[in-house]
C-alpha cells in the first residue's frame, strides 16, 4: 500500500511539467525516507480544493498564488519533514483529511501578519531557524532568519528557494 501511494506520487510528478529535476528528485527522496518509516505525505491537492483556496487566500489576505505554488499543491498538498514545513492549503478547505496535518498558508500568514514588518511578505514555509518568504515589494524569494527577519539567501524564483528547503530538510 505505501509503495502504491509513493508510486502514485512519483507519476504524478512525473506528469507535472516544467518542474527542475532536482526539486522533483529531492521530494522523491523525501517520499521514500517517509515511506520507509511508514509515514505518509500528503496527496495533491484537487482543481477545486485549489480553486477554493486561490479565492479565500485573495479575499483575505491579497495573495494570488504562483504559478509554481499550484504546481506543487498539485502533486503535494503541504510536508513537515526533518524540521522543515513547507505550507499547504489550509484544512478546512479540503474534501477529505490529510495523510499529514497541515500547517495552513492563510492561518499562518494571518499569524506572522500580527507583526506589521513582516505584511509585506508572503511566506511559504519555515524551519526551526528560518522563515521562506516572497517579499511583495522588492518582488524577490527571500530565507529569513527567525526570529530577527534579516536576509539570508536570496533566490531567482520559487522553484529556487524549494530546492534550498528539500536540499536542506534532507541533510
Amino acid at each position: 500500500m505505501v509503495r502504491e501511494k509513493f508510486e502514485t506520487i512519483i507519476q504524478k510528478m512525473a506528469i507535472s511539467r516544467g518542474y527542475k529535476n532536482t526539486v522533483r528528485k529531492k521530494l522523491e527522496e523525501i517520499i521514500h525516507e517517509m515511506a520507509m518509516y511508514g509515514e505518509k505525505v500528503n496527496s495533491g491537492a484537487g482543481e477545486k480544493e485549489i480553486v477554493q483556496f486561490n479565492e479565500k487566500l485573495e479575499e483575505e489576505l491579497n495573495i494570488h498564488l504562483p504559478r509554481e505554488y499550484i504546481k506543487l499543491l498539485k502533486v503535494i498538498n503541504g510536508i513537515e519533514f526533518n524540521g522543515f514545513i513547507l505550507y499547504g492549503i489550509d484544512e478546512e478547505l479540503l474534501e477529505k483529511t490529510p495523510n499529514q496535518s497541515i500547517s495552513g498558508l492563510i492561518e499562518l500568514n494571518k499569524t506572522w501578519y500580527e507583526n506589521e514588518w513582516q505584511k509585506s511578505y508572503v511566506f511559504w514555509g519555515e524551519s526551526n531557524t528560518s522563515w521562506y518568504v516572497y517579499d511583495d515589494i522588492d518582488k524577490k524569494y527571500y530565507e529569513l532568519d527567525n526570529p530577527s527577519g534579516t536576509v539570508c539567501e536570496e533566490f531567482a524564483d520559487l522553484e529556487s528557494m524549494l530546492e534550498k528547503i528539500l536540499t536542506d530538510a534532507l541533510m
